[in-house]
């Protein structure tokens, strides 16, 4: 596999996932602006190194389970259920309402876990079929981007697409670079993310950033959010003192950075567990 271009295939493994779809040599070809017989060698490739499958009746391809098996694998070696699950669990107990971590990958900020805490009434439960993160639009997105240099904030934006589909979201969100830099310094002097009816209508957020060792760039972020007829902005200030404090007890105990430290972090990451459960 050495000598076929390394990015064209994760471009066709991440068309193939979204949406768990399969989908005709014929489309894949169009939307990666590949030619047919270069995508199908590509396709063919994967099939044979366990990648990918075609489907005998229709010849459509799909993603194997094997990105599913290694996914899960890297997710639990990061620590993230057995150290933060229980963080976010408790916080979704005080709260009554959902609660999502999400976690800075590249350019991009995207959702790894979350707890529900509201149990009956109106609940708030938003799709999960998308991870990433709209970063102009979320009390997350931010939260995140409120830690960094204004200049590197806005590449940050841009590398996801800009301000651009604002449509897409609720009515209260920005529609212009001057209202978000605007919003950044206000998130900036507060110390956390909200978000008023802006990645949906009628939904309200607050979010904290989780900063990394020595307060180092944030490496992660941690929300609520409900429905703005119970969360209200008032609601949302009072919650923010919750969030901050988790975001806080999740840098001190974050997995990523404790798992990096290789074979030596079995103890670290044993004693945070207790930690947790106290």
């Amino acid at each position: 596999m050495a000598h076929i271009p390394a990015e064209r295939c994760l471009a066709i493994i991440e068309l193939l996932a979204d949406g768990a779809r399969e989908l005709p040599l014929g489309e894949i070809a169009e939307r990666l602006s590949l030619p047919k017989s270069g995508a199908h060698r590509l396709l063919a490739t994967l099939v044979d190194i366990g990648w990918a499958e075609k489907n005998g009746d229709t010849g459509f391809y799909r993603l194997s389970m094997r990105l599913a098996v290694l996914g899960q694998q890297f997710y639990v070696a990061t620590g993230i259920p057995d150290i933060c699950q229980p963080l976010l669990d408790r916080l979704a107990q005080q709260c009554r309402e959902f609660v999502r971590l999400a976690v800075v990958d590249g350019h991009s900020l995207v959702w790894v876990a979350h707890a529900q805490g509201a149990s009956a009434g109106l609940m708030y439960q938003p799709s999960l079929a998308s991870n990433t993160v709209p970063l102009f639009a979320t009390a997350s997105g931010k939260a995140w981007l409120a830690t960094l240099p204004t200049d590197e904030a806005m590449q940050r934006v841009a590398k996801n697409g800009g301000l651009k589909d604002a449509e897409r979201y609720g009515p209260n969100v920005v529609r212009s670079v001057e209202a978000f830099l605007r919003e950044l310094k206000a998130t900036s002097r507060r110390g956390y993310g909200i978000a008023l009816s802006e990645a949906e209508f009628g939904v309200t957020a607050v979010a904290a950033a989780i900063r990394g060792a020595d307060d180092t760039a944030a490496v992660g972020t941690v929300s609520i959010a409900g429905p703005s007829a119970r969360v209200t902005e008032r609601r949302a200030q009072e919650l923010a003192p919750l969030v901050l404090r988790t975001a806080s007890e999740l840098a001190s105990l974050w997995p990523l950075r404790v798992g990096s430290a290789g074979t030596h972090a079995r103890p670290e990451r044993t004693r945070a567990r207790r930690a947790v459960a106290v």
